[in-house]
Order: structure tokens, then C-alpha cells, then sequence
């Protein structure tokens, strides 16, 4: 292995210093840790695909208006546990512009980042029946979704949908819901980690057999309208961004500001849950909370609060306001982060060119869009080596298998790319084929 850029002594010493016990299944968080002090320690500079961080300018629009607010008394008010009006409204109407559902304001819910809206949603979606308990992941999925059910103490049951498009979803889910101990059906579309996106009929099965079974769809909304084989960026027109939502009354819709407005330093996220289940009652949720029971004042008050105690009042109004941009047609955040597409093309060029494949290639039978995320194989090299290997060549990824993919391979961000670094990509990756 004569041409890798850091030993594998040196990696050693550093995974031995950070207490990685496995750097095969290490977390997002440990590699990037990595990567970070192997940096320190050389010098050399890592092509980094480890987090999924913006690698944007924040959406302006934002800024000025939290500016604003901060001039004012804002700081020194609490924030309604609800959220303010202008956002709760702004966010309504922005999921009618891209989504053609119809929500109320009261309905939408700001959390501090989605992170804090699914750990809530999960307690809230698990304590509605006693007989639902557990949570279905289609996979692969954000692996810190899988952590914070371990810090609740609610199980869940998982499957790679890889081999499970089309009409083969039905039955695959079926098989799970007909159980009856499914609570929430958790995905994120477009997907993390494979950037595959369900289709319009896949998401009418999912949203119906959602209702027949009573099971909560969490639909993680993070790279919302990323899609980029369409354009969803023109507000109330077709084509509309496709969701479970119009197919089941039973739903929670996840939208972050963090990658569309990368806004992900101010942790702001909403909460769209349908006007139905908002206002649903739950004789289990009375009895626990000691209250009225309704699902949607009980997630706010009796459990979002105790999490967060709101979401910080000056970043609402920046979040407002940049959902009215977009909803008004004055900023297209679709065309803005339509950039991720280029550099991941170029990054799959580069890589294909030195005898790896994509993971995750097909939508049923058209090929996946670039964007955010995508994944990558060498051969049949196993998920954890892949990435280990990689490592020594200065390129930080995660491992598919912490993400709940049985395919071998690793997930790559491109978020971070710059110009003056795809000519280092090329070139590590031809040492590392030359290598192996």
C-alpha cells in the first residue's frame, strides 16, 4: 500500500486516541473527529464526505431578518412554545406552494432542527396506543434517527428498500404493519444516505396502507425539492413535490432549514403535522400527560417544551422570512442548491473513472438525480473496510452499514467540495486503485 497518503500506523494511533472502539461502524461524528485531528497532526488536508453540512451561503433573506429581530426586544422574550404566528402561517403556506397540501398555521410547529422534531414525534407517535410501541425504518436511513430511539428505549424494526421498489414495497411493509405494533413509519426523500426518491405511487401505497394500519408516516423533508430531475421551485404550480401526504391523514411532515436555506447553524426545522392528527384524541396521551389527550397540544406542551423549551425567538423570524421569499417566488432555493448536483456529478465522474460504481443508481428504472448524497462501491470490498481503506488516502466517508443498507459500500457528501480540490480527488483516488 505505497501510495497512501496517511499510514496506517498513524490512523491507528489517533482511532486508539478518540476511544473508536470500531472504526468499521464508526459514527458521523467520530469520523469526522478523525479526519479533523489527522489534519491537525499533517497538514494535509482530508477530501472530506464524512457530515452532511451546507456548503452554501446562508439564504441572506434569513439573516437580515434575524438581525432585525435581535434589534429589538425579542431576545429578551420567551418563545411561545407553539411558535410565532408569522412562521407558523409563512410555513402553511409554503407547504401549499411546493407540496399542494393543505395544513393549517396551528398545524405547523417549529422545533429547534429536525433532530428535536423527531425525537419528539417518535415519544409522542409510540405513547398514542399501548399496543404500538415500535417504529418501522425503510432503509437506509440518518443513523442518529436509530440513536435517539436507543436513548428512549423504543424499539424498532428496519429494511433496505433496495430490493423493495415499486409495487414489492406493498407487501414488504405489509408484512411489518400487519403485526399491529407499528406506531411511525419513518424515510427521508430525497434519501439519506442513497439520494433514491419514492415515487409518487410508492408514497400513495405507503400514506394508504398507513391508514388501514394506523401507523404515523414521519416523512423527513430535509433536502426538500433536491430532487433535481424535476423543478420544484415554482410556487403553486405543478410539478408538485411528491409525498405521503396526500394519500393519509396520518402524517408528520419534517422540513429543515439547514439545507435549502443552509440555515443549519441557527437549528431550525418545522413540524407539519395533518390537521387530523393534530387534533386527534388519544385516551392514552389524557392518561399519562393528565390532560385533554389531543396529539397536537400534547406533543408541544407535555413534550417539544421539555426537550427544547422552544426554538430561539430571533431565528423564527429569519425562518419566516425566508419561507415567504420562497413562497412568493423571490427565492428559488431549488435553483440555489441545484450546485450540489454539479459538484456530485462531477465527484461520481471521478470515481466511476477509477473502477468504482455507484451503490444506489436506480429509481425503480430511472437513474437517481445527483445532489447532497450519494453512494459508492469498490468491487465486492465490504462497507467498513471500504471506508477504512479510504481513510488512508485522505477521503472521509461513512460506512452504508451504520445507516441500515445491506448493500456494500460507502455514503459520500459533496457539500464540501471546492474547485481547487478535484484534482486531489483524482489523483488519491488513483493511488488508492493502483493500491488495490
Amino acid at each position: 500500500m505505497q501510495n497512501r497518503v496517511y499510514s496506517q500506523e498513524l490512523v491507528d494511533r489517533v482511532v486508539d486516541e478518540l476511544k473508536i472502539t470500531d472504526l468499521e461502524q464508526a459514527t458521523i461524528g467520530q469520523v469526522v473527529l478523525l479526519a479533523s485531528r489527522l489534519e491537525e497532526l499533517t497538514g494535509i488536508p482530508f477530501i472530506r464526505m464524512d457530515q452532511g453540512v451546507p456548503g452554501l451561503e446562508p439564504c441572506r433573506i434569513g439573516t437580515e431578518a434575524e438581525k432585525q429581530a435581535l434589534d429589538t426586544w425579542i431576545p429578551a422574550i420567551y418563545p411561545a412554545a407553539e411558535g410565532i404566528p408569522e412562521l407558523k402561517t409563512e410555513a402553511s403556506r409554503f407547504v401549499k406552494a411546493f407540496l399542494d397540501v393543505d395544513i393549517s398555521a396551528a398545524a405547523c410547529v417549529p422545533v429547534t432542527g429536525s433532530v428535536a422534531g423527531s425525537f419528539g414525534s417518535f415519544i409522542a407517535c409510540t405513547q398514542c396506543d399501548p399496543g404500538k410501541n415500535t417504529v418501522l425504518f425503510i432503509d437506509p436511513g440518518f443513523p442518529i434517527q436509530k440513536s435517539q430511539l436507543k436513548v428512549l428505549g423504543i424499539p424498532h424494526v428496519q429494511f433496505d428498500v433496495h430490493d423493495f421498489r415499486g409495487e414489492k414495497l406493498r407487501a414488504k411493509l405489509e408484512s411489518y404493519l400487519e403485526k399491529g405494533n407499528i406506531a411511525g413509519i419513518i424515510y427521508s426523500n430525497p434519501n439519506n444516505p442513497a439520494w433514491i426518491s419514492l415515487t409518487e405511487s410508492e408514497l400513495q401505497v405507503l400514506g394508504e396502507l398507513a391508514t388501514r394500519y394506523g401507523a404515523v408516516v414521519l416523512e423527513d423533508l430535509a433536502y426538500f425539492g433536491m430532487d433535481f430531475r424535476s423543478d420544484f421551485g415554482r410556487p403553486f404550480e405543478p410539478p408538485y413535490i411528491p409525498t405521503a401526504a396526500r394519500y393519509t391523514d396520518n402524517y408528520i411532515l419534517m422540513l429543515s432549514s439547514s439545507k435549502i436555506f443552509s440555515y443549519a447553524g441557527q437549528r431550525a426545522a418545522m413540524l407539519c403535522i395533518s390537521d387530523s392528527l393534530f387534533g386527534r384524541r388519544f385516551p392514552a396521551l389524557a392518561e399519562r400527560y393528565a390532560g385533554a389527550g389531543i396529539f397536537g397540544p400534547t406533543l408541544i406542551g407535555s413534550i417539544l417544551y421539555m426537550i427544547t423549551s422552544g426554538i430561539t425567538h430571533s431565528t423564527q423570524f429569519g425562518y419566516a422570512a425566508m419561507l415567504r421569499a420562497a413562497t412568493e417566488g423571490r427565492f428559488d432555493f431549488v435553483k440555489e442548491t441545484s450546485e450540489y448536483a454539479r459538484r456530485s456529478r462531477r465527484m461520481k465522474d471521478l470515481f466511476e473513472k477509477h473502477g468504482f460504481h455507484v451503490v444506489y443508481d436506480k429509481d425503480i428504472d430511472r437513474a437517481i438525480s445527483d445532489g447532497f448524497f450519494f453512494t459508492i462501491g469498490y468491487g465486492g470490498m465490504p462497507c467498513g473496510e471500504l471506508m477504512r481503506e479510504l481513510l488512508y488516502y485522505g477521503i472521509s466517508s461513512i460506512s452504508l452499514s451504520t445507516t441500515g443498507s445491506e448493500q456494500q459500500g460507502i455514503r459520500a457528501c459533496c457539500s464540501r467540495m471546492s474547485e481547487d480540490l478535484y484534482g486531489v480527488l483524482d489523483d488519491r483516488l488513483r493511488a488508492f486503485r493502483l493500491d488495490h
